[in-house]
């Protein structure tokens, strides 16, 4: 079974942006390090070695993380503009609540709670976070036919889902079907409100989408971005800014057919458990890590 372990995101001071999530999410740090020469380099940036990180979770325990790395953003770099990891996706207990529990935040919110078109027991809100970290707030009522929904056990609980931004839906859909056995039921279009401020178009203009399936558990879901998006900056050697890499944990790297930045190997750290780990580059040179955890 292929289970989301963590998203890393890419901010100034790891240190002060989990000092935000704890004070409004309640994530709690359970680790602080540097980025070791070897995950670096399987990365495909060097130039985060060295860099400070801080590895937190929700409130409730789950062994689903956010890495916060220090890195600079480059110049250009606009949220919900470019091709690449767009977003996380939370669960939470009563999304009705959150717009007062965030006033006078950090947390700007980009798009109000509002059921999903077509899917009344499912309501996300949006929020833009203080290092422009793009997060969906989600209330989940009741399942999808043919998928588990995860139930909150805090009031903002684990990540559920990864966003991507892709230029070329089809080939993005291709790519985790073939490399990682994905499976995607048929494509939706729904009224995608902030994407629709974030590119200045009409109100109700729809946007297509797919989610991303390992049996009946939802990991991904990629949304086709419009023209105008473009490829997100990336300084050399680095990570991309925002959310940078999504890391899944997998039965046996020996399955995977496809190309390693490096070859797989050990890791340090809670993430990794001493587990191999490798990273590899799927469309729109979205970075994919990959962790190997026995069922």
């Amino acid at each position: 079974m292929r289970v989301l372990r963590a998203a890393t995101l890419t901010v100034p001071d790891p240190a002060a942006a989990l000092a935000c999530w704890a004070a409004w999410f309640d994530y709690r740090a359970v680790e602080h390090g540097i980025v070791a020469e070897d995950l670096a380099f399987a990365w495909g940036s060097p130039g985060m070695e060295g860099r400070p990180f801080t590895l937190a979770r929700p409130a409730s325990g789950a062994d689903v993380f956010l890495r916060f790395v220090a890195g600079e953003t480059p110049a250009g770099y606009r949220p919900l503009r470019s091709f690449g990891w767009a977003a996380i996706e939370l669960c939470v207990q009563d999304v009705a609540s959150l717009p007062a529990r965030l006033a006078g935040s950090p947390f700007e919110i980009i798009g109000p709670p509002r059921p999903l078109d077509g899917m009344p027991s499912i309501i996300p809100m949006q929020v833009r976070g203080p290092h422009g970290e793009i997060v969906y707030l989600t209330e989940i009522r009741d399942d999808l036919p043919g998928i588990d929904m995860p139930r909150a056990a805090c009031p903002v609980d684990r990540l559920f889902i990864a966003v991507l931004a892709c230029a070329d839906l089809g080939r993005s859909i291709e790519w985790f079907e073939r490399t990682l056995e994905l499976r995607f039921g048929p494509e939706t279009a729904i009224t995608y409100t902030m994407l629709n401020k974030a590119f200045d178009l009409p109100a109700g203009r729809k946007h297509r989408i797919a989610t991303g399936l390992d049996g009946r558990n939802c990991l991904v879901e990629l949304d086709q971005y419009p023209p105008q998006a473009t490829v997100r900056p990336r300084d050399a050697g680095a990570l991309p800014p925002g959310v940078a890499l999504v890391t899944l944990a997998v039965p046996s790297l020996d399955r995977i057919d496809g190309d390693w930045i490096r070859p797989p190997q050990q890791q340090a750290g809670m993430l990794y458990a001493g587990r191999r780990a490798g990273t590899l580059r799927a469309p729109d040179d979205t970075l994919v890590e990959l962790v190997e955890m026995q069922e």
